[in-house]
């Protein structure tokens, strides 16, 4: 069983920055990616980053790209996402994940486990 902790959401004005933390624990892969998703009120749960065991392979959703950065810690099992000039429609519940591979995570978005959500909220 793997244990998934988010932190580090929260209400910010738009164009403010947020970083949100998640810790593993646990059994899980000798080797996994992490990543996040988020859930906007009355959506579904969409992809945003994710990021390989070793950090050399990072992938962002469209959305995100140039505004966000995933980053994993020394420790390999927390990973970070650092948002910068958010805008209300970054609005969502946002989620950690884990699967074996950043691929996984970004083209199945069925992750094997998942934290259990931290709200960020982006006022206008």
């Amino acid at each position: 069983q793997v244990q998934l902790v988010e932190s580090g959401g929260g209400l910010v004005q738009a164009g403010g920055s947020l970083r949100l933390s998640c810790a593993a624990s646990g059994r899980t892969f000798t080797t996994y990616a992490m990543g996040w998703f988020r859930q906007a009120p009355g959506k579904g749960r969409d992809f945003v980053a994710a990021i390989s065991w070793g950090g050399s392979i990072t992938n962002y959703a469209d959305s995100v790209k140039g505004r966000f950065t995933i980053s994993r810690g020394n420790a390999k099992n927390t990973v970070y996402l650092q948002m910068n000039s958010l805008k209300p429609e970054d609005t969502a519940v946002y989620y950690c994940a884990v699967d074996s591979t950043v691929r996984r995570l970004y083209e199945l978005g069925t992750p094997n486990y998942w934290g259990q959500g931290t709200q960020v909220t982006v006022s206008s």
